[in-house]
């Protein structure tokens, strides 16, 4: 069964937000980096970025595959784990930890509401 941590949130695109305050911390899901197997890169935005809920705001590329990522809400990026640019496969490591992607400072705090609880998140996968 996959990890699916209950203080999270999450997005039909195997994206995870963790929450705090007006600050939301995104990765992707421990699913999510089992299917795509090794991480070899992940492109990010600069922090100042302003990011669109549901809209693609960097990638991860796999050995099989790339994939975009999503934002699971709106707003201004306001840091960005620059450790993966050198260790990429931190994702596949720790995808809940320090493999976090980015923190998004909340422009609409009624995005929240949109996204999946653990129990939500499972039943989709």
């Amino acid at each position: 069964m996959s990890n699916v941590p209950e203080n999270l949130k999450y997005t039909k695109e195997h994206e995870w937000a963790l929450i705090e305050g007006d600050v939301v911390t995104v990765g992707i899901t421990d699913h999510a980096q089992s299917e795509l197997g090794d991480i070899v890169f992940v492109e990010l935005p600069a922090v100042g970025t302003e990011v669109v809920r549901d809209e693609a705001f960097g990638s991860i590329e796999a050995v099989k595959a790339v994939s975009d990522l999503y934002a699971p809400i709106s707003g201004e990026v306001v840091e960005v784990n620059e450790a993966l640019e050198d260790a990429p496969e931190t994702v596949n490591e720790d995808a809940y930890g320090s493999g976090w992607m980015l923190k998004i400072k909340v422009s609409n705090a009624a995005d929240l509401d949109s996204l999946l609880s653990s129990a939500d998140y499972l039943a989709l996968i």
